[in-house]
């Protein structure tokens, strides 16, 4: 959801698999309209990437997911996009009506062989399922920081 605090060059999104199956939403705006895709979305100004998609998740998808490791990253000199792997824990997927006209829980075999399934969605589910970078305890000037390796 808009509002006057997004961080508009700093975003996030999340791969979560539970049973085989993998949590998918129905974009209906922009480039993605009609595209099953992972639900995500913009930080807002002093949020963390992970506490900003436990926020878009709940708000797109009626789900509470807890991030794990970080498993992809893409940037530009405008930009970037983080990607994470998360855990289920609650809650049962439905459409926010705004952002999406569905959320669904999808077989991964079939997600990725799925032509409504745009190809980045495709390489972030096979990302999940590697390792990622975990995240390494790190206490520095100017905190909240957040350090993930391997």
């Amino acid at each position: 959801m808009e509002n006057g605090n997004t961080n508009w060059s700093q975003s996030v999104t999340a791969v979560v698999i539970k049973d085989g199956k993998v949590l998918l939403a129905r974009h209906t705006y922009g480039a993605g309209r009609g595209m099953l895709i992972v639900p995500g979305g913009y930080l807002n100004h002093g949020e963390m990437p992970r506490e900003a998609l436990v926020r878009e998740y709940l708000e797109e998808t009626g789900v509470l997911i807890e991030p794990k490791e970080l498993i992809g990253m893409r940037f530009n000199t405008k930009d970037w996009y983080a990607a994470f792997r998360a855990e289920y824990v609650s809650g049962e997927a439905q459409s926010d009506h705004d952002e999406n006209s569905e959320a669904i829980w999808l077989d991964v075999n079939e997600a990725l062989a799925r032509e409504d399934v745009p190809d980045l969605t495709k390489k972030l589910i096979q990302c999940a399922m590697g390792n990622g970078f975990a995240e390494i305890p790190y206490s520095g000037k100017n905190p909240p920081h957040e350090l993930f390796g391997a």
